[in-house]
């Protein structure tokens, strides 16, 4: 797909991974395997408290189309395919979650030189349609989604943003929640961090006048090794550590608790990654 300003849902997500990719309070371990032919293994197997559960997923790459089978211990069976350029600068994705057969979407992604483009649409009766759109270039870009619903014939969501982007920082600002919550969030890129970055996050939610402010950070030991930060104004304090094992292979040890309230016990989380 051509280059251009960012899809709406990529606005603010630099920041937002560093905040909360790879965090986890609960047990993982997931092995991964491909073959020459293109059909690429993973199962993973997970413990959340007292609960476990797991899923197997096959992914198969031809040509421009993709073919994803995910199966897990609750019997759901999700089912994708996404298919590149049927025309150009183009992705369409479909998807249906058995046994809910009213779960089916059709989503198209356009993507051109100064604007980008998004629909969705559910299958079900009464379908629910969002749709996306943003102008501008790679570096600053203006947004907006919404969703609607054909039954009721009324929007579940409408926001709007701007999202700006330079090699070494990236900005936004995102009116989300029908007008009811303002969210800025800004990370910079640090040499000092050998490739990290800082993040800080500010949001506002107005009908209940509460604010919350994140700041986060990441920072590289080393080639293989991460480690990452986040403090908000409530007092919730998290930590994590990854290491790459081998290639693709990562270990990840993250934790969290509440500054504010020490006699509760911190949470902690351990994922394995294994892939070939």
């Amino acid at each position: 797909m051509s280059k251009g300003p960012a899809f709406f849902s990529e606005f603010g997500k630099k920041a937002k991974d560093v905040l909360t990719k790879d965090y986890c309070s609960d047990q993982r371990f997931t092995v991964c395997s491909k073959s020459a032919t293109g059909l690429a293994l993973s199962s993973s197997v997970g413990k959340n408290g007292g609960l476990s559960s797991g899923n197997l997923s096959a992914r198969y790459r031809h040509k421009n189309a993709v073919l994803n089978v995910k199966v897990d211990t609750e019997s759901n069976i999700l089912t994708t395919v996404t298919i590149t350029d049927i025309l150009p600068s183009t992705k369409t994705v479909a998807s249906l979650k058995l046994p809910d057969y009213d779960s089916g979407k059709l989503a198209t992604q356009y993507c051109h030189e100064h604007a980008t483009f998004s629909i969705a649409v559910s299958t079900n009766r009464s379908p629910a349609v969002d749709f996306s759109a943003t102008i501008g270039t790679p570096s600053i870009a203006f947004g907006a989604e919404s969703s609607y619903m054909t039954g009721s014939r009324k929007f579940l969501k409408y926001n709007a943003g701007v999202s700006m982007t330079k090699p070494n920082s990236n900005a936004s600002v995102i009116l989300a929640d029908k007008g009811d919550s303002l969210r800025f969030s800004y990370l910079h890129y640090l040499d000092q961090l050998n490739g990290g970055a800082v993040v800080g996050e500010i949001s506002r939610k107005f009908s209940t006048n509460e604010n919350t402010l994140t700041v986060g950070c990441s920072y590289l030991v080393d080639p293989h090794t991460g480690m990452k930060a986040k403090l908000n104004n409530h007092g919730n304090l998290g930590a994590l550590l990854q290491h790459e094992l081998r290639p693709k292979s990562y270990l990840t040890i993250s934790g969290s608790f509440d500054t504010k309230a020490l006699q509760r016990n911190p949470k902690f989380g351990l994922a394995l990654s294994l892939k070939p």
